[in-house]
């Protein structure tokens, strides 16, 4: 990725890099596969220093923390000082938590890499999806969609490449993904370079309007709706995730490699919905996809507790594809909303909702050892029934200022 690939002239605010859209998207596959590796070494980490369940809780709070609540007050803080070069540090701190993963001898400097991977995807988030909007020309959804599909794909391979190279092979193992971090490092500068490029093209225009469209009482209110919508997908998809697998052995009696093979069938839709959402909502508009994907997918949530096995796999696939199309719309949507804080909106989007979904989903696993794991599902069925609120969401024309005719 070099000057010559993309001359000053693609700097222009009308032309989408997708150059630069497709480098930060597989960065973000990197730099999610690398937190998601954190989870998924839990059993060995819990074998080899004796740690009890609430040792395990703590090392995930320690993540979610700096990983997911610091996001807001960076990206608050980058869009009064943009920092293109902001980038490569946040990977380089994934690295440095890597490394003392992979050498580390008591609880404390496992905690402390934890802490590391976590502050280097609170600084990756919000700036790289400034950098997708900004390579997007216009075309925001797409941007944010191909951005996203990167997380999703490096979420669901952390797991299988803890399964295959770290479990058989130890914990040392683990330095092996410090190659990953380097990659990122060197793949980021060159967008650092293109960022600071693009600053300096577009230094002599006048500076977007960072002026409301709207009463600042209803853009709260949109914000607070759409944290929710966020906040209540991310619940049942991490529901999936971490208990999906339980469930179908439980109920249906499978195998373990069969229900792997179910969760990859949801994985692969929910990226694949992910990729879709954007594009279809720069066609058809950002509220017609929230609409579509949290109420479309509620009659597929409320038949799985109790479908077949066949079915049940059907199901997921489709609650994978609609519900997942979501996240895009709801990035551009806010970002819209509050024009001029697109690090704040990524921060609370990637980072706030996601953690505390993140800890609901725990709080689920509470739920499913009193009541059970059908239980759980079938309360989470319900969960949808919040896509309701998007009927309080203005219109895009109101959010953009337009006027809107009777």
């Amino acid at each position: 990725m070099t000057d010559t690939t993309m001359p000053a002239q693609r700097t222009s605010a009308e032309t989408t890099v997708f150059a630069i859209i497709f480098a930060v998207s597989f960065c973000h596959l990197l730099n999610d596969m690398m937190q998601s590796l954190l989870s998924a070494i839990y059993p060995m980490l819990k074998q080899n220093y004796g740690l009890d369940f609430k040792q395990i809780g703590f090392l995930t709070l320690t993540f979610q923390v700096t990983a997911s609540l610091l996001q807001p007050i960076v990206g608050t803080y980058t869009d009064k000082r943009p920092m293109p070069y902001s980038l490569p540090v946040g990977m380089a701190f994934s690295l440095v938590g890597l490394g003392l993963l992979s050498i580390a001898t008591h609880y404390v400097m496992l905690l402390a890499g934890a802490a590391f991977i976590g502050i280097g995807s609170s600084i990756f988030h919000p700036e790289s999806s400034r950098v997708a909007r900004l390579a997007s020309g216009g075309r925001h959804g797409l941007a944010q969609s191909f951005f996203q599909v990167g997380g999703n794909f490096g979420t669901a391979s952390g797991p299988l490449l803890a399964a295959f190279i770290v479990l058989p092979r130890g914990q040392q193992s683990i330095a092996w993904f410090s190659v990953a971090a380097l990659i990122g490092m060197i793949i980021l500068y060159q967008v650092g370079s293109w960022y600071q490029r693009y600053r300096a093209a577009n230094a002599n225009k006048p500076a977007a309007s960072k002026q409301l469209k709207l009463p600042r009482g209803k853009v709260a209110m949109s914000l607070i709706i759409l944290t929710l919508l966020v906040f209540t997908k991310n619940i049942y998809l991490a529901s999936i995730s971490s208990y999906y697998t339980f469930y179908v052995i439980h109920k249906f009696g499978i195998s373990v490699q069969q229900s792997q093979m179910m969760l990859f069938l949801f994985l692969g839709a929910a990226a694949v919905g992910t990729i879709l959402g954007g594009p279809i909502g720069d066609k058809i508009g950002t509220k017609a996809v929230i609409w579509f994907s949290i109420l479309g997918v509620l009659p597929f949530t409320l038949m799985m507790p109790y479908a077949s096995l066949f079915w049940t796999g059907i199901l997921t696939v489709f609650i994978g594809l609609i519900l997942s199309s979501a996240f895009p719309a709801i990035v551009v949507f806010a970002q819209e909303l509050v024009p001029g804080r697109v690090g704040m909106i990524a921060g609370i989007f990637f980072g706030f909702a996601f953690g505390m979904a993140g800890i609901a989903a725990a709080v689920l696993g509470f739920v499913a050892d009193i009541k059970g794991i059908d239980y759980v599902y079938m309360v989470c069925s319900y969960l949808p029934f919040l896509g309701l609120l998007t009927i309080f969401l203005p219109s895009m024309r109101e959010v953009r200022g337009e006027s809107v005719v009777a």
